[in-house]
């Protein structure tokens, strides 16, 4: 009986008041390998040593204040953010007001380039629904093409009886103007050669002569034209079936604006004129 009582006394001991440096020598090594990551990934210098130590000292001392709370640590090098400052155009107003009145100029020799394909159309009709004729419009020029079977025959450069009538309605209508015309002739691509046209380009340019000259004769100034003979190679159609070779066969006349005529303006001035083109067409 005495000895079942002392084997219980053995194992019938106090309570074990050290438990808590199991949880303290845990939190010590969480708290070492805490380090040691921190250590792994930054490269140690007096400065970040000092920004950790007061981060740690202000967490574990329960110091809260905003004025003492340091930079986040920077891991790794922080390469400088370089601002380049936006250079903004500074016109003068001299340079303000010729853009203003380049601009209003563009804009009224627009709506007279509209105003005069509108008078092309209306005297040009009865053609353009035959399809001899076709308008073309652009901000800067206006295209009036001709089919050469409306004003020479085949393989000629001399215009024919029913040209006539056709020119001269088109020389009323830019009589009155000041814009540079330019005369293109075309063919299509079936060689030629005669003794007085040796290959298309002859043909074609001396088809834009002719024309250039009824031009003169109808009150133009020979000052605002030009002929331009360019054969066979600019093609608007297939030239390997008639109806392509058809519409080949044509005289253009390119109404110039003033704003790119090529007389009477500098290479600089007409880029000027493009920018300006620009931004009048973003006020619009």
């Amino acid at each position: 009986m005495a000895r079942t009582r002392r084997k219980k006394n053995l194992f019938d001991e106090g309570d074990n008041h050290e438990r808590w440096l199991v949880s303290y020598a845990d939190f010590v090594t969480l708290l070492f390998a805490f380090f040691v990551v921190m250590y792994s990934i930054s490269s140690v210098n007096n400065e970040k040593y000092e920004t950790l130590s007061e981060a740690l000292g202000s967490a574990f001392s329960g110091d809260h204040d905003v004025q003492k709370v340091a930079d986040p640590i920077q891991i790794g090098e922080v390469t400088p953010t370089t601002i380049k400052p936006i250079i903004l155009e500074n016109p003068t107003k001299e340079e303000i007001e010729k853009k203003r009145d380049l601009s209003a100029e563009i804009l009224k020799e627009r709506r007279e380039l509209q105003l005069i394909s509108e008078q092309f159309e209306d005297v040009l009709q009865p053609y353009i629904e035959n399809k001899l004729v076709e308008v073309k419009r652009n901000d800067f020029w206006i295209e009036l093409e001709m089919n050469s079977e409306l004003l020479f025959l085949s393989g000629e450069a001399e215009l024919s009886r029913k040209a006539i009538p056709v020119l001269k309605k088109v020389a009323e209508v830019v009589r009155a103007i000041p814009n540079a015309i330019n005369i293109e002739g075309h063919t299509d691509n079936m060689p030629i050669d005669t003794v007085e046209f040796p290959s298309n380009w002859d043909l074609s340019s001396a088809r834009a002569t002719s024309v250039v000259r009824q031009f003169v004769q109808n009150g133009i100034s020979a000052k605002r034209l030009s002929a331009i003979g360019y054969g066979e190679f600019h093609p608007i159609a297939d030239n390997n079936n008639a109806e392509g070779r058809f519409k080949n066969r044509r005289v253009v006349l390119v109404l110039m604006s003033q704003a790119f005529a090529r007389y009477g303006m500098s290479d600089q001035r007409r880029a000027e004129m493009l920018n300006i083109k620009s931004s009048a067409d973003s006020s619009n």
